[in-house]
């Protein structure tokens, strides 16, 4: 059978000015951009847009929750650690802004190393097949020891590791995310599978210990979930599993206790978009009256943005 093209002629059209657009100039468009202009400049000169719009939500969100005296968790992944973004973070703790923060395994890793010498994250390739990867001595002697201590006297991870930090008097310890959170009593919590991170593979290692440890910490920060609820923030910057699931039962485990935690605010900040973030952070947890939010892009641009943007707008209110 021969098919012909067919016909455009009786096509229908309507005028432009008919149609709804997404993008409307006098409401969305860019500013103009200058030398030397401050932070609320920028923020205002970014257009009301996909990835921009979704971190200035995010802004507007944590400054309302800080005013409304609500709750600001953070929870990473270790990329964030490794890229040195901890000033950033320690200036909002400083500030007041981040209420609690929570971690994989690999961040309070790489958050100790930085505290004992100022350097971290191995390259695991070359020392892989040679049997030396994650072999580090102090690396794995010293957190062991550390939760063994802690777990002794009836602390978490977090805590058992920030405080070691602080009572050992590390060299760098002022790189340390866990011993900022533990000198200013901002809850910490580290979340663990056995068998993850490098020092599980140490002589030191106790699973019974180190399954204590992640333990207490997971009931500690399902506390701190179950009070987002009206107003508070969650965000996810850098875990793509264990982070996200952790935040899924804690908050099942907070609703089913009663706890009210709705109309609250999420988001996830990671170079790529993955399946349970998207889904543990983005979405299930904000299909009531909260707001879910995606901001895709490298976690040591964005991260000082989001700082600075809360930091100027926080700043300028009390002002």
């Amino acid at each position: 059978m021969k098919r012909l093209p067919i016909d455009l002629h009786e096509v229908k059209t309507y005028p432009l000015r008919e149609r709804k657009n997404k993008m409307v100039m006098e409401r969305d468009r860019a500013g103009a951009v200058s030398s030397g202009m401050s932070v609320s400049s920028l923020l205002d000169a970014m257009p009301r847009q996909l990835g921009a719009k979704a971190l200035l939500g995010v802004i507007d969100s944590v400054v309302a929750a800080r005013e409304g005296g609500k709750p600001v968790v953070v929870a990473i992944g270790g990329h964030v650690i490794k890229c040195g973004l901890q000033p950033v973070l320690r200036s909002l703790i400083e500030a007041d802004v981040i209420t609690a923060v929570a971690m994989n395994g690999s961040a309070s890793i790489h958050d100790y190393e930085l505290s004992l010498i100022g350097e971290t994250s191995e390259d695991v390739g070359a020392v892989l097949h040679c049997g030396t990867f994650g072999m580090a001595e102090e690396t794995g002697r010293d957190i062991n020891r550390a939760l063994k201590s802690g777990v002794a006297s009836g602390m978490g991870y977090g805590e058992s590791l920030g405080r070691y930090i602080i009572d050992n008097k590390n060299p760098f310890r002022e790189n340390s995310l866990l011993a900022a959170c533990v000198e200013r009593d901002v809850p910490v919590t580290v979340h663990v599978a056995i068998g993850t991170d490098i020092i599980h593979q140490h002589p030191e290692a106790d699973g019974a210990v180190i399954g204590a440890a992640t333990f207490t910490d997971f009931r500690l920060f399902t506390t701190v979930v179950s009070e987002l609820g009206d107003g508070g923030v969650y965000l996810n910057v850098g875990s793509a599993v264990i982070m996200p699931e952790v935040f899924l039962k804690a908050l099942s485990i907070a609703q089913n206790l009663g706890h009210h935690v709705d109309h609250f605010t999420t988001a996830n900040f990671d170079m790529q978009q993955h399946y349970r973030p998207l889904q543990n952070v983005v979405r299930r947890p904000t299909s009531g009256r909260s707001r879910g939010y995606t901001v895709t892009g490298h976690h040591e641009i964005l991260i000082p943005l989001l700082a600075a943007g809360i930091m100027d707008r926080l700043g300028k209110k009390s002002a």
